[in-house]
């Protein structure tokens, strides 16, 4: 038996990482405010809790997988005082100032902050391929490297904390930026006639190629699923905090203002609930055409 872990958070990518760490030989205590998914992963082995104290208890590393720096916060506030708690990690993407507080709140306390904020998405947690980025203490990434490790490739940015938010926040952006200018080339298209489908072959194997042309248009919009599993919500939470850093650091962007905008709007359009990919909704909308086909 490895490690025994306290797992906050087992949603969609929580789950996957749990999972991971279970397969692995680690003994895993998990807390969701969502009863179903504690019991999902009850069912696979781990000890369920009924509170993040009660999950902490015992264990020495306490990992984290949010939906919010406030949520991140109130966890790490809650392990505070819980006997033998070592690290503390946070897998979220929560932001460099969340990361700050927290390792301002713990430190004092003999826990050491890491955050390790993750790329790859549910599939990429499941079957371990996630990218981490990891900064924190030396010796406490140390410790919880071979644990990250299994949830795919370990990157160690730096003690700093928050460099590994940093880095998440910006390949963030990238990912929104890649989706809103693919949406804007794809309508083009279409409205002039191009076949959609052919019009994504010619892209993949061109200089415009990105991560929007070669898996979520052709994935999750030509069949007109909108199903890539990634809530736009999430992804304006993630522009705001990228662009909130960039302001405090000095480092105009520009684009990523626009991006912003274009991730507001389609949350206003599609709910709270829409999908990141239902961005290319607004812009089928705007320019009246449709790029897909449900048949």
């Amino acid at each position: 038996m490895g490690e025994r872990v306290a797992f906050i958070g087992v949603g969609r990518m929580g789950s996957g990482m749990a999972s991971r760490l279970l397969a692995a030989g680690h003994g895993v205590t998990v807390y969701d405010p969502q009863p179903p998914a504690v019991q999902a992963m009850v069912a696979k082995g781990a000890r369920g809790a009924g509170s993040i104290r009660e999950a902490a208890t015992g264990a020495s590393i306490v990992m984290a997988s949010l939906p919010s720096p406030a949520t991140v916060k109130a966890a790490a506030a809650e392990i505070v005082g819980v006997p033998g708690v070592r690290v503390f990690v946070d897998l979220s993407t929560s932001g460099t100032a969340a990361a700050q507080a927290v390792t301002a709140l713990l430190e004092p306390q003999g826990i050491a902050a890491v955050d390790a904020p993750v790329s790859g998405g549910v599939t990429g947690a499941a079957n371990g391929k996630l990218t981490l980025m990891a900064s924190g203490p030396s010796a406490a990434v140390g410790l919880v490297k071979p644990l990250l490790e299994c949830f795919g490739k370990v990157f160690v940015v730096g003690e700093r904390p928050g460099l590994g938010q940093t880095v998440k926040l910006a390949n963030n952006l990238m990912s929104a930026a890649a989706l809103a200018i693919a949406s804007e080339a794809m309508a083009m298209g279409v409205k002039a006639g191009v076949d959609p489908k052919v019009m994504i072959d010619i892209l993949n194997v061109s200089s415009g190629r990105n991560s929007a042309t070669q898996d979520k248009i052709p994935k999750h919009v030509l069949n007109r699923k909108f199903d890539f599993g990634f809530a736009n919500a999430l992804s304006f939470k993630d522009v705001r905090l990228c662009l909130d850093e960039a302001e405090a650091l000095g480092v105009p962007m520009v684009v990523g203002a626009a991006v912003r905008q274009m991730l507001s709007i389609t949350n206003n359009l599609y709910g709270p609930d829409a999908d990141v990919t239902d961005m290319v909704r607004v812009l089928e909308q705007w320019s009246h055409c449709q790029i897909g086909s449900d048949q």
